[in-house]
Protein backbone atom coordinates (compact mmCIF):
# COMPACT_ATOMS: atom_id res chain seq x y z
CA UNK A 1 0.00 0.00 0.00
CA UNK A 2 2.84 2.49 0.76
CA UNK A 3 4.45 2.40 -3.10
CA UNK A 4 0.97 2.36 -4.38
CA UNK A 5 0.15 5.68 -2.21
CA UNK A 6 3.31 7.48 -2.94
CA UNK A 7 3.32 6.90 -6.55
CA UNK A 8 -0.27 7.49 -7.72
CA UNK A 9 -1.69 9.95 -5.08
CA UNK A 10 -1.15 12.99 -3.30
CA UNK A 11 -1.76 11.27 0.11
CA UNK A 12 0.79 13.13 3.22
CA UNK A 13 2.20 10.20 5.62
CA UNK A 14 -0.48 11.24 7.88
CA UNK A 15 -3.26 10.26 5.95
CA UNK A 16 -1.45 6.85 4.77
CA UNK A 17 -0.63 6.58 8.42
CA UNK A 18 -4.93 6.48 8.33
CA UNK A 19 -5.16 4.54 5.32
CA UNK A 20 -3.01 1.71 7.71
CA UNK A 21 -4.83 2.28 10.87
CA UNK A 22 -8.34 1.30 9.06
CA UNK A 23 -6.60 -1.45 7.20
CA UNK A 24 -5.33 -3.22 10.53
CA UNK A 25 -9.20 -2.91 11.48
CA UNK A 26 -11.21 -3.72 8.36
CA UNK A 27 -11.37 -7.29 8.57
CA UNK A 28 -13.89 -6.34 11.23
CA UNK A 29 -16.30 -4.14 8.88
CA UNK A 30 -15.41 -7.34 6.72
CA UNK A 31 -17.19 -10.04 8.54
CA UNK A 32 -19.84 -7.92 9.72
CA UNK A 33 -20.90 -6.89 6.58
CA UNK A 34 -20.39 -10.30 5.30
CA UNK A 35 -18.73 -8.12 1.88
CA UNK A 36 -15.71 -7.80 0.18
CA UNK A 37 -14.26 -4.21 0.81
CA UNK A 38 -11.67 -2.53 -2.02
CA UNK A 39 -10.16 0.80 -0.72
CA UNK A 40 -9.86 2.74 -3.78
CA UNK A 41 -8.05 6.92 -3.79
CA UNK A 42 -7.72 8.93 -6.42
CA UNK A 43 -4.97 9.71 -8.15
CA UNK A 44 -2.65 12.79 -8.24
CA UNK A 45 -4.53 14.14 -11.35
CA UNK A 46 -7.75 13.54 -9.98
CA UNK A 47 -8.40 11.56 -13.34
CA UNK A 48 -8.69 8.00 -12.12
CA UNK A 49 -9.12 5.56 -8.92
CA UNK A 50 -6.22 3.51 -7.79
CA UNK A 51 -7.15 0.15 -5.93
CA UNK A 52 -4.41 -0.09 -2.52
CA UNK A 53 -5.84 -3.02 -0.42
CA UNK A 54 -8.66 -5.41 -0.05
CA UNK A 55 -10.07 -7.57 2.30
CA UNK A 56 -12.03 -10.63 1.76
CA UNK A 57 -14.81 -11.83 4.75
CA UNK A 58 -14.39 -14.42 6.81
CA UNK A 59 -18.32 -14.87 7.28
CA UNK A 60 -19.58 -14.94 3.73
CA UNK A 61 -18.74 -15.79 -0.25
CA UNK A 62 -16.58 -13.52 -1.83
CA UNK A 63 -17.32 -11.01 -4.83
CA UNK A 64 -14.21 -10.91 -5.91
CA UNK A 65 -12.27 -14.50 -6.92
CA UNK A 66 -9.11 -12.02 -8.24
CA UNK A 67 -6.78 -9.70 -6.71
CA UNK A 68 -7.76 -5.96 -7.46
CA UNK A 69 -5.12 -4.81 -5.57
CA UNK A 70 -2.94 -2.31 -7.99
CA UNK A 71 -5.94 -1.65 -10.40
CA UNK A 72 -6.26 1.65 -12.03
CA UNK A 73 -10.33 2.90 -13.22
CA UNK A 74 -10.92 5.78 -15.23
CA UNK A 75 -13.30 8.55 -13.00
CA UNK A 76 -16.87 8.09 -14.22
CA UNK A 77 -16.36 4.25 -15.13
CA UNK A 78 -17.84 3.69 -11.49
CA UNK A 79 -20.10 6.53 -10.64
CA UNK A 80 -20.98 5.18 -7.11
CA UNK A 81 -17.09 5.96 -6.06
CA UNK A 82 -17.60 9.68 -7.56
CA UNK A 83 -20.42 10.28 -5.66
CA UNK A 84 -19.26 8.94 -2.18
CA UNK A 85 -15.41 11.11 -2.99
CA UNK A 86 -17.64 13.96 -4.00
CA UNK A 87 -20.30 14.44 -1.76
CA UNK A 88 -18.59 12.71 1.40
CA UNK A 89 -21.88 10.46 2.31
CA UNK A 90 -22.18 6.94 1.91
CA UNK A 91 -24.15 5.55 -1.34
CA UNK A 92 -26.20 2.77 -1.65
CA UNK A 93 -28.95 3.34 -4.40
CA UNK A 94 -28.32 1.20 -7.78
CA UNK A 95 -29.41 -2.35 -8.67
CA UNK A 96 -27.13 -5.12 -8.20
CA UNK A 97 -24.19 -5.76 -10.47
CA UNK A 98 -23.91 -9.30 -12.07
CA UNK A 99 -20.27 -10.76 -12.20
CA UNK A 100 -19.52 -14.23 -13.74
CA UNK A 101 -23.23 -14.82 -13.31
CA UNK A 102 -23.51 -13.82 -9.64
CA UNK A 103 -25.38 -10.63 -8.41
CA UNK A 104 -22.88 -8.60 -6.02
CA UNK A 105 -24.83 -5.32 -4.30
CA UNK A 106 -22.62 -2.45 -4.05
CA UNK A 107 -21.94 0.63 -1.96
CA UNK A 108 -19.30 3.31 -1.52
CA UNK A 109 -18.09 4.50 2.10
CA UNK A 110 -16.24 7.38 2.04
CA UNK A 111 -13.07 7.39 4.44
CA UNK A 112 -13.03 10.90 6.13
CA UNK A 113 -9.56 12.64 7.76
CA UNK A 114 -10.08 15.43 9.61
CA UNK A 115 -13.01 16.82 7.22
CA UNK A 116 -11.20 15.65 4.14
CA UNK A 117 -12.04 12.39 2.35
CA UNK A 118 -9.19 10.67 1.61
CA UNK A 119 -10.38 7.52 -0.37
CA UNK A 120 -13.73 5.15 -1.14
CA UNK A 121 -14.30 1.82 0.03
CA UNK A 122 -16.17 0.03 -2.17
CA UNK A 123 -18.56 -2.65 0.16
CA UNK A 124 -19.55 -5.45 -2.25
CA UNK A 125 -21.79 -8.29 -0.87
CA UNK A 126 -22.32 -11.25 -2.76
CA UNK A 127 -26.17 -12.06 -2.69
CA UNK A 128 -26.10 -15.91 -3.89
CA UNK A 129 -26.71 -16.99 -0.99
CA UNK A 130 -29.22 -14.36 0.48
CA UNK A 131 -31.45 -15.80 3.05
CA UNK A 132 -33.91 -14.61 5.32
CA UNK A 133 -30.94 -13.12 8.09
CA UNK A 134 -31.03 -14.54 11.71
CA UNK A 135 -30.93 -12.29 15.21
CA UNK A 136 -26.91 -13.11 14.56
CA UNK A 137 -26.67 -11.80 11.53
CA UNK A 138 -29.12 -8.69 11.95
CA UNK A 139 -26.80 -7.65 14.67
CA UNK A 140 -23.77 -8.09 12.95
CA UNK A 141 -25.43 -6.34 9.80
CA UNK A 142 -26.82 -3.15 12.11
CA UNK A 143 -23.04 -2.88 13.98
CA UNK A 144 -21.63 -2.91 10.64
CA UNK A 145 -23.63 -0.10 9.10
CA UNK A 146 -22.65 2.05 12.22
CA UNK A 147 -19.20 1.44 12.00
CA UNK A 148 -19.27 2.63 8.27
CA UNK A 149 -20.98 5.55 9.27
CA UNK A 150 -18.29 6.42 11.49
CA UNK A 151 -15.77 5.82 8.92
CA UNK A 152 -17.63 7.74 6.77
CA UNK A 153 -17.81 10.11 9.76
CA UNK A 154 -14.27 10.04 10.79
CA UNK A 155 -14.35 9.25 14.08
CA UNK A 156 -13.13 5.16 13.08
CA UNK A 157 -11.15 3.96 13.56
CA UNK A 158 -9.87 5.28 16.75
CA UNK A 159 -6.19 7.42 16.61
CA UNK A 160 -3.08 5.88 18.63
CA UNK A 161 -5.50 2.16 18.62
CA UNK A 162 -3.62 0.18 16.44
CA UNK A 163 -4.73 -3.32 16.42
CA UNK A 164 -3.13 -6.67 15.84
CA UNK A 165 -5.36 -8.60 13.74
CA UNK A 166 -3.80 -11.82 14.52
CA UNK A 167 -3.86 -11.52 18.24
CA UNK A 168 -7.22 -9.08 19.08
CA UNK A 169 -10.68 -11.21 18.79
CA UNK A 170 -12.97 -11.14 15.97
CA UNK A 171 -16.32 -11.10 15.29
CA UNK A 172 -16.89 -15.16 14.93
CA UNK A 173 -14.77 -15.60 18.19
CA UNK A 174 -17.64 -13.91 20.04
CA UNK A 175 -20.17 -10.66 19.73
CA UNK A 176 -21.78 -8.70 22.58
CA UNK A 177 -23.77 -5.60 21.46
CA UNK A 178 -24.56 -3.05 24.78
CA UNK A 179 -27.31 -0.42 24.74
CA UNK A 180 -26.01 3.04 25.76
CA UNK A 181 -26.00 2.26 29.61
CA UNK A 182 -24.10 -0.99 28.53
CA UNK A 183 -26.51 -3.33 28.89
CA UNK A 184 -26.17 -6.31 26.83
CA UNK A 185 -29.30 -6.48 24.01
CA UNK A 186 -27.66 -9.38 22.16
CA UNK A 187 -24.70 -12.10 22.79
CA UNK A 188 -23.45 -14.57 19.98
CA UNK A 189 -23.64 -18.45 21.38
CA UNK A 190 -19.49 -18.09 21.57
CA UNK A 191 -20.03 -15.21 23.70
CA UNK A 192 -22.46 -17.05 25.83
CA UNK A 193 -20.42 -19.88 26.22
CA UNK A 194 -17.36 -17.58 27.26
CA UNK A 195 -18.96 -16.04 29.83
CA UNK A 196 -19.64 -19.41 30.77
CA UNK A 197 -16.92 -20.72 30.71
CA UNK A 198 -15.65 -17.58 33.72
CA UNK A 199 -18.90 -19.11 35.52
CA UNK A 200 -22.00 -17.18 34.47
CA UNK A 201 -25.33 -19.03 35.32
CA UNK A 202 -27.67 -17.12 33.32
CA UNK A 203 -27.94 -15.28 30.28
CA UNK A 204 -26.67 -12.04 29.38
CA UNK A 205 -29.21 -10.32 27.53
CA UNK A 206 -30.77 -7.84 29.68
CA UNK A 207 -27.75 -7.46 32.24
CA UNK A 208 -25.55 -4.72 32.53
CA UNK A 209 -22.09 -6.16 30.99
CA UNK A 210 -19.57 -4.54 33.52
CA UNK A 211 -21.26 -5.68 36.37
CA UNK A 212 -21.55 -8.88 35.25
CA UNK A 213 -18.12 -9.26 34.25
CA UNK A 214 -16.76 -7.50 38.10
CA UNK A 215 -18.77 -10.18 39.58
CA UNK A 216 -17.13 -13.09 37.48
CA UNK A 217 -13.85 -11.61 38.19
CA UNK A 218 -11.68 -12.18 41.21
CA UNK A 219 -12.46 -9.38 43.68
CA UNK A 220 -9.66 -6.73 43.61
CA UNK A 221 -11.46 -3.92 45.43
CA UNK A 222 -11.03 -0.49 43.52
CA UNK A 223 -9.71 -2.04 40.12
CA UNK A 224 -13.24 -3.37 39.95
CA UNK A 225 -15.16 -0.03 38.90
CA UNK A 226 -12.15 0.22 36.19
CA UNK A 227 -13.42 -3.04 35.07
CA UNK A 228 -17.14 -2.29 35.26
CA UNK A 229 -16.39 0.67 33.22
CA UNK A 230 -13.95 -0.95 30.53
CA UNK A 231 -17.21 -4.15 29.78
CA UNK A 232 -19.46 -1.24 29.90
CA UNK A 233 -17.32 -0.14 26.22
CA UNK A 234 -17.23 3.68 26.91
CA UNK A 235 -14.02 3.52 25.46
CA UNK A 236 -11.65 2.05 23.05
CA UNK A 237 -10.10 -0.70 25.24
CA UNK A 238 -8.70 -4.20 24.99
CA UNK A 239 -8.10 -6.39 28.03
CA UNK A 240 -8.45 -9.35 29.98
CA UNK A 241 -10.53 -11.23 32.74
CA UNK A 242 -9.89 -13.92 34.55
CA UNK A 243 -12.42 -16.18 36.92
CA UNK A 244 -13.38 -19.83 37.94
CA UNK A 245 -10.07 -20.93 36.12
CA UNK A 246 -11.27 -19.24 32.77
CA UNK A 247 -9.50 -16.57 30.71
CA UNK A 248 -11.80 -14.01 28.50
CA UNK A 249 -10.11 -11.47 26.12
CA UNK A 250 -12.59 -8.85 25.38
CA UNK A 251 -12.43 -5.42 23.40
CA UNK A 252 -14.52 -2.60 23.79
CA UNK A 253 -15.68 -0.43 20.40
CA UNK A 254 -17.56 2.90 21.60
CA UNK A 255 -20.45 2.78 18.16
CA UNK A 256 -20.88 6.60 17.85
CA UNK A 257 -22.14 6.62 14.39
CA UNK A 258 -23.40 10.02 14.23
CA UNK A 259 -21.26 11.72 17.06
CA UNK A 260 -23.77 10.16 19.90
CA UNK A 261 -22.96 7.15 22.09
CA UNK A 262 -25.83 4.84 21.13
CA UNK A 263 -24.46 1.72 22.36
CA UNK A 264 -20.83 -0.46 22.09
CA UNK A 265 -19.57 -3.29 20.24
CA UNK A 266 -17.85 -5.99 22.91
CA UNK A 267 -15.59 -8.61 20.64
CA UNK A 268 -14.20 -11.24 22.65
CA UNK A 269 -12.56 -14.72 22.85
CA UNK A 270 -12.10 -17.59 25.52
CA UNK A 271 -7.89 -17.70 25.64
CA UNK A 272 -7.91 -20.33 28.68
CA UNK A 273 -6.09 -22.93 26.50
CA UNK A 274 -3.75 -20.51 25.23
CA UNK A 275 -2.75 -18.66 28.37
CA UNK A 276 -2.39 -21.84 30.26
CA UNK A 277 0.11 -23.26 27.58
CA UNK A 278 1.66 -20.02 28.11
CA UNK A 279 1.68 -20.16 31.49
CA UNK A 280 3.65 -24.16 30.98
CA UNK A 281 5.96 -22.67 28.58
CA UNK A 282 6.87 -19.45 30.94
CA UNK A 283 7.63 -22.37 33.77
CA UNK A 284 9.54 -24.58 31.45
CA UNK A 285 11.61 -21.82 30.31
CA UNK A 286 12.43 -20.69 33.80
CA UNK A 287 13.52 -24.64 34.77
CA UNK A 288 15.35 -24.84 31.91
CA UNK A 289 17.31 -21.57 32.74
CA UNK A 290 17.89 -22.67 36.22
CA UNK A 291 19.25 -25.85 34.97
CA UNK A 292 21.92 -24.33 33.07
CA UNK A 293 22.47 -22.00 35.90
CA UNK A 294 23.14 -25.22 38.30
CA UNK A 295 25.42 -26.40 35.47
CA UNK A 296 27.11 -23.71 35.49
CA UNK A 297 27.90 -23.05 39.25
CA UNK A 298 28.63 -26.99 39.27
CA UNK A 299 31.27 -26.61 36.69
CA UNK A 300 32.71 -23.27 38.12
CA UNK A 301 33.05 -25.43 41.62
CA UNK A 302 35.00 -28.51 40.03
CA UNK A 303 37.14 -25.86 37.90
CA UNK A 304 38.32 -24.23 41.13
CA UNK A 305 38.84 -27.71 43.18
CA UNK A 306 41.01 -28.22 39.87
CA UNK A 307 42.70 -24.33 40.50
CA UNK A 308 43.65 -25.41 43.93
CA UNK A 309 44.78 -28.99 43.39
CA UNK A 310 46.66 -27.74 40.65
CA UNK A 311 48.54 -25.20 42.98
CA UNK A 312 49.56 -28.06 45.28
CA UNK A 313 51.20 -29.65 42.40
CA UNK A 314 54.92 -30.05 42.56
CA UNK A 315 55.18 -31.31 38.92
CA UNK A 316 54.95 -28.35 36.36
CA UNK A 317 53.16 -31.04 33.69
CA UNK A 318 50.70 -32.00 36.29
CA UNK A 319 49.83 -28.28 36.81
CA UNK A 320 50.16 -27.83 33.22
CA UNK A 321 47.69 -30.37 32.61
CA UNK A 322 45.31 -29.15 35.52
CA UNK A 323 45.28 -25.76 34.51
CA UNK A 324 44.21 -27.18 30.60
CA UNK A 325 41.34 -28.84 32.15
CA UNK A 326 40.41 -25.83 33.86
CA UNK A 327 40.17 -23.56 30.63
CA UNK A 328 38.31 -26.52 29.13
CA UNK A 329 35.47 -26.91 31.97
CA UNK A 330 35.66 -22.86 32.06
CA UNK A 331 35.00 -23.08 28.18
CA UNK A 332 31.51 -25.01 29.15
CA UNK A 333 30.80 -22.95 32.04
CA UNK A 334 30.43 -19.92 29.78
CA UNK A 335 28.20 -21.36 27.28
CA UNK A 336 25.49 -22.40 30.24
CA UNK A 337 25.84 -18.95 31.71
CA UNK A 338 24.88 -17.50 28.57
CA UNK A 339 22.00 -20.51 28.26
CA UNK A 340 20.62 -19.46 31.53
CA UNK A 341 19.84 -15.82 30.57
CA UNK A 342 18.48 -16.78 27.36
CA UNK A 343 14.65 -18.15 26.71
CA UNK A 344 15.94 -20.61 24.39
CA UNK A 345 18.12 -23.30 23.74
CA UNK A 346 20.20 -20.77 21.39
CA UNK A 347 23.06 -18.36 22.36
CA UNK A 348 24.62 -15.48 20.44
CA UNK A 349 27.87 -17.30 20.11
CA UNK A 350 29.99 -13.86 19.17
CA UNK A 351 29.65 -13.40 22.63
CA UNK A 352 30.78 -16.25 24.25
CA UNK A 353 33.93 -16.52 21.55
CA UNK A 354 35.28 -13.13 22.77
CA UNK A 355 34.55 -14.41 26.73
CA UNK A 356 36.78 -17.58 25.19
CA UNK A 357 39.40 -15.30 23.65
CA UNK A 358 39.72 -13.22 26.84
CA UNK A 359 40.06 -17.04 29.06
CA UNK A 360 42.64 -18.05 26.86
CA UNK A 361 44.97 -14.50 26.24
CA UNK A 362 45.51 -15.17 30.04
CA UNK A 363 48.27 -17.87 29.04
CA UNK A 364 49.74 -15.92 25.85
CA UNK A 365 53.48 -15.59 26.37
CA UNK A 366 55.13 -12.26 25.75
CA UNK A 367 52.72 -9.95 24.38
CA UNK A 368 50.71 -11.80 22.05
CA UNK A 369 46.96 -10.10 21.28
CA UNK A 370 44.33 -11.95 20.20
CA UNK A 371 40.92 -10.80 18.20
CA UNK A 372 38.01 -12.13 16.36
CA UNK A 373 36.64 -11.06 13.21
CA UNK A 374 33.12 -11.93 10.96
CA UNK A 375 30.47 -12.83 13.33
CA UNK A 376 29.79 -16.54 14.11
CA UNK A 377 25.60 -15.59 14.84
CA UNK A 378 22.99 -17.57 16.79
CA UNK A 379 23.72 -21.21 17.26
CA UNK A 380 22.29 -24.05 19.04
CA UNK A 381 23.06 -25.00 22.44
CA UNK A 382 23.81 -28.24 20.93
CA UNK A 383 26.77 -26.85 18.36
CA UNK A 384 27.52 -23.92 20.78
CA UNK A 385 28.97 -26.04 23.75
CA UNK A 386 31.27 -28.50 21.43
CA UNK A 387 32.34 -25.23 19.27
CA UNK A 388 33.02 -23.70 22.81
CA UNK A 389 35.61 -26.36 23.78
CA UNK A 390 36.56 -27.06 20.11
CA UNK A 391 38.06 -22.78 20.04
CA UNK A 392 39.29 -23.19 23.40
CA UNK A 393 41.68 -26.43 22.24
CA UNK A 394 42.95 -24.50 19.35
CA UNK A 395 43.52 -20.84 21.35
CA UNK A 396 45.49 -22.51 23.68
CA UNK A 397 47.57 -24.66 21.29
CA UNK A 398 48.17 -21.68 18.95
CA UNK A 399 49.27 -19.71 22.31
CA UNK A 400 50.99 -22.04 23.53
CA UNK A 401 53.30 -23.30 20.90
CA UNK A 402 53.42 -20.66 18.37
CA UNK A 403 55.84 -18.43 19.81
CA UNK A 404 58.89 -17.71 21.92
CA UNK A 405 58.55 -16.68 25.46
CA UNK A 406 59.26 -12.26 24.45
CA UNK A 407 57.70 -12.72 20.92
CA UNK A 408 55.21 -10.35 19.34
CA UNK A 409 52.28 -11.59 17.72
CA UNK A 410 48.58 -12.18 16.76
CA UNK A 411 46.04 -14.58 16.89
CA UNK A 412 43.34 -13.85 15.23
CA UNK A 413 39.90 -15.91 15.01
CA UNK A 414 37.48 -15.37 11.90
CA UNK A 415 34.15 -16.61 11.57
CA UNK A 416 32.02 -16.51 8.14
CA UNK A 417 28.29 -17.48 7.68
CA UNK A 418 28.34 -19.56 4.11
CA UNK A 419 26.97 -22.48 2.65
CA UNK A 420 23.36 -22.37 0.87
CA UNK A 421 20.14 -21.60 2.14
CA UNK A 422 19.17 -25.44 2.11
CA UNK A 423 22.76 -26.23 4.04
CA UNK A 424 24.19 -23.38 5.58
CA UNK A 425 27.52 -23.76 7.32
CA UNK A 426 29.75 -22.00 9.62
CA UNK A 427 33.38 -21.78 8.51
CA UNK A 428 35.55 -20.56 11.27
CA UNK A 429 39.23 -19.50 10.52
CA UNK A 430 41.91 -19.28 13.34
CA UNK A 431 45.20 -18.58 12.26
CA UNK A 432 48.42 -16.63 13.85
CA UNK A 433 51.78 -15.15 12.52
CA UNK A 434 54.25 -17.30 14.85
CA UNK A 435 56.56 -19.97 14.49
CA UNK A 436 53.95 -22.17 12.13
CA UNK A 437 53.69 -26.27 11.97
CA UNK A 438 57.49 -28.50 12.27
CA UNK A 439 58.28 -30.33 9.19
CA UNK A 440 56.82 -33.63 8.26
CA UNK A 441 53.48 -32.74 11.02
CA UNK A 442 50.47 -34.17 10.15
CA UNK A 443 47.15 -32.97 12.15
CA UNK A 444 45.12 -35.63 12.10
CA UNK A 445 47.71 -38.56 13.66
CA UNK A 446 48.74 -35.80 16.19
CA UNK A 447 48.87 -37.44 19.40
CA UNK A 448 48.32 -34.68 21.77
CA UNK A 449 45.27 -34.53 23.82
CA UNK A 450 43.93 -31.15 22.74
CA UNK A 451 44.19 -31.95 18.80
CA UNK A 452 42.71 -35.03 19.68
CA UNK A 453 39.49 -33.21 21.65
CA UNK A 454 39.10 -30.95 18.25
CA UNK A 455 39.03 -33.49 16.39
CA UNK A 456 36.65 -35.42 18.10
CA UNK A 457 34.11 -32.95 18.58
CA UNK A 458 34.80 -31.25 14.93
CA UNK A 459 34.23 -34.71 12.65
CA UNK A 460 32.39 -36.61 15.48
CA UNK A 461 29.75 -34.25 17.58
CA UNK A 462 29.38 -31.51 14.72
CA UNK A 463 29.96 -33.49 11.73
CA UNK A 464 32.02 -30.86 10.36
CA UNK A 465 36.24 -31.06 9.07
CA UNK A 466 39.22 -29.94 10.19
CA UNK A 467 42.56 -29.33 8.80
CA UNK A 468 45.95 -27.40 10.10
CA UNK A 469 48.09 -25.88 7.43
CA UNK A 470 51.33 -24.08 7.39
CA UNK A 471 50.60 -20.30 6.27
CA UNK A 472 52.45 -19.11 3.31
CA UNK A 473 54.58 -16.11 4.86
CA UNK A 474 54.76 -17.27 8.61
CA UNK A 475 52.42 -19.13 10.84
CA UNK A 476 49.59 -21.48 11.02
CA UNK A 477 46.14 -21.92 9.80
CA UNK A 478 43.40 -23.66 11.46
CA UNK A 479 40.11 -24.33 8.84
CA UNK A 480 36.71 -25.68 10.67
CA UNK A 481 33.81 -26.02 8.58
CA UNK A 482 30.63 -26.72 10.12
CA UNK A 483 27.01 -27.03 9.55
CA UNK A 484 24.57 -25.46 11.38
CA UNK A 485 21.07 -24.51 11.29
CA UNK A 486 19.68 -21.23 9.30
CA UNK A 487 18.69 -18.98 12.11
CA UNK A 488 15.10 -18.29 10.25
CA UNK A 489 14.46 -21.97 10.68
CA UNK A 490 15.85 -21.78 14.60
CA UNK A 491 13.46 -18.33 14.90
CA UNK A 492 10.49 -20.96 13.82
CA UNK A 493 11.67 -23.40 16.07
Amino acid sequence: MNDLVRQHTALSDSDLEWLHLLVSEWQLLSDLSFADLVLWVPTLDGTRYVSVAQMRPNTGPTSYQDDMVGHLVPRGRRPMLDSALDEGRIVREGDPEWREEVPVRVESIPVRREGRVLGVIARNTNLLTVRTPSRLELTYLQSASDLAQMIAAGTFPFPGQQVDMDASPRAGDGLIRLDADGVVQYASPNALSAYHRLGLAADLVGHHLGQATAELAPARGPVDEALVKLASGWAPREFEVEGNDGVIQLRAIPLKPKGTHIGSLVLLRDVTELRRRERELITKDATIREIHHRVKNNLQTVAALLRLQSRRMESARGREALDEAVRRVGSIAIVHETLSQTLDERVEFDEIADRVLAMVAEIAPGKVTPRRTGRFGILDAEVATPLSMVLTEVLQNALEHAFDQEQHGTVEVAAVRGGSRSEPRLLVTVQDNGRGLPEGFDPHRAGNLGLQIVRTLVEGELGGTFDMVRRPENGTQVLLDIPVRAEKQQKQH
